[in-house]
């Protein structure tokens, strides 16, 4: 592993950050200072920041079911509830951020990590990484609108398309589940509230073939290895 992307690793800061630490000199391996940010760290090798040995951390991937009324930050300068609130058994010795956000009222399905590589390939757009929401209307949802929504609707900020879009099985046609893979932001909501439809309850029950099947509202799971790879392959 190269050397800047060793300390971020290890929780020291980001990739970027770590170059200008090592050029700084701050950083030394077998007690030599290094000033390569490329430098390929060996298994052998010893590494210190500011005197102090320094190693990758464990990888950490936690599924959070998210209840209403907490933010999707680490922090929150307006003291409300973070989401972190709801995992600090999980992250008492590990910097763990959410993948991607909902918003305070959303529930349902969140990721986060301490692998700060997957969490921005999955994060960006161009990996069209696939979300199911399942959402509560305030009136029944036509026909005629849901196949607008089906065809594809343009917003102010442009085309947005949707996978797959039907009636929860068994439900009146006010409760809706919505498959599409844009990233935008509360483009669920936007999508409903620009044919006149309030949402009353809109919760994420799949993103990137990860489901929150049998995780109670604010518990929390770890990944399975086989769930860890999948994910990966996803980016």
């Amino acid at each position: 592993m190269i050397l800047n992307k060793y300390l971020a690793h290890a929780g020291i800061c980001s990739r970027r950050k770590a170059v200008e630490l090592i050029k700084s000199g701050k950083v030394t391996i077998n007690h030599f200072p290094i000033l390569e940010p490329g430098y390929m760290v060996r298994e052998t090798d010893v590494v210190r920041y500011n005197k102090r040995i320094v190693k990758p951390e464990e990888k950490i991937y936690i599924l959070l079911n998210k209840p209403a009324g907490y933010i999707s930050t680490v922090s929150d300068e307006h003291d409300r509830n973070t989401v972190l609130e709801l995992l600090e058994k999980a992250h008492k010795d590990h910097r763990l951020y959410p993948i991607g956000r909902l918003d305070r009222d959303t529930t349902g399905l969140l990721i986060f990590t301490n692998d700060g590589d997957l969490a921005q390939k999955l994060a960006h757009p161009r990996y069209n990484v696939q979300k199911v929401y399942q959402v509560m209307l305030d009136q029944a949802l036509r026909n005629e609108d849901m196949q607008k929504i089906s065809n594809g609707l343009k917003l102010k900020d442009g085309e947005i398309a949707v996978d797959r879009i039907i009636y929860v099985p068994q439900k009146p046609h006010t409760h809706i589940r919505i498959t599409l893979h844009s990233g935008k932001n509360r483009i669920v909501r936007r999508i409903f509230e620009h044919l006149g439809y309030k949402i009353i309850t809109l919760d994420r029950i799949k993103y990137a073939g990860l489901s929150i099947r049998n995780v109670p509202r604010g518990g929390w799971r770890k990944l399975t290895e086989q769930e860890i790879t999948k994910l990966k392959q996803c980016s």
